[in-house]
């Protein structure tokens, strides 16, 4: 990176983040492929981290059968040249191939872990961590991508691995983003993370209640957000329907992060 990415001297920096489930790039009901259309649309919200989860890693009958399928991983072709810097966690395996969540920065990752939160069943699911390096800020921020399950009790057991290893993974004094799909349907998360990591909801701090994100076309579930420890937000958004509404069956976060 040149001068010109360095923060005026003597201010914080600030960051763009963004979070989404792409639903393996396909639309509801798996109707079609829109992995490169999904793609243009989070290239034109700009942001320098994006959090996406039920992202593909490969999946060979896809592969042979869809014309515009990428010829990297999913997760590679959604990065391309705008986020020179990547991250995947593989939660989900099957004979055809596998998904997980993703990062993708445009600052350097220094680190990164995949931490599997799977409890007894079908269902995988992932924490992946990853350490970023800002230019011309001296402490290491650390971002968590996250996919938690469907079942309540489930989710409880996740909570709290996630709240270790805020605690035993990331500095005290450290920035720290958690963002991606909870699942968290009956709103029980944010007592928790506050309460046992420190982490707020930026949607409930900034208007008083966590954003609607699910179904995208009328959104009535507060299932995706956004947490932070250490930093401050400016303006989050839920982005709107048109297009995300065809490209996802959850409305995308985005919210400027001051470090």
């Amino acid at each position: 990176m040149d001068m010109s990415d360095m923060p005026p001297e003597g201010k914080a920096p600030q960051l763009t983040v963004m979070t989404v489930n792409i639903h393996k790039g396909f639309t509801t009901f798996n109707r079609k492929f829109i992995l490169p259309e999904l793609r243009d649309a989070i290239r034109k919200v700009g942001a320098d981290v994006v959090f996406m989860q039920e992202v593909l890693g490969t999946h060979e009958e896809h592969s042979r059968k869809i014309a515009d399928w990428p010829e990297t991983p999913p997760y590679e072709f959604m990065a391309d040249e705008i986020w020179p810097q990547h991250a995947y966690g593989r939660n989900m395996v099957y004979p055809k191939g596998h998904h997980g969540n993703a990062v993708m920065s445009k600052f350097p990752i220094v680190h990164y872990e995949n931490h599997d939160v799977s409890i007894a069943g079908p269902e995988k699911r992932g924490l992946l961590h990853c350490v970023l390096k800002v230019p011309g800020y001296d402490k290491e921020v650390h971002v968590i991508c996250v996919h938690l399950g469907l079942a309540e009790a489930h989710r409880q057991q996740q909570l709290d691995l996630l709240c270790q290893i805020t605690h035993t993974e990331v500095p005290a004094a450290a920035p720290l983003i958690v963002a991606g799909d909870f699942n968290d349907w009956r709103r029980r998360a944010n007592d928790i993370l506050w309460r046992e990591a420190g982490l707020r909801e930026i949607f409930v701090t900034a208007y008083g209640e966590p954003a609607k994100t699910f179904p995208a076309i009328f959104p009535v579930l507060s299932l995706d957000r956004i947490y932070v420890r250490n930093c401050s937000v400016h303006l989050p958004v839920v982005l709107p329907r048109k297009p995300w509404s065809h490209l996802s069956d959850h409305a995308p976060l985005v919210a400027e992060i001051h470090l």
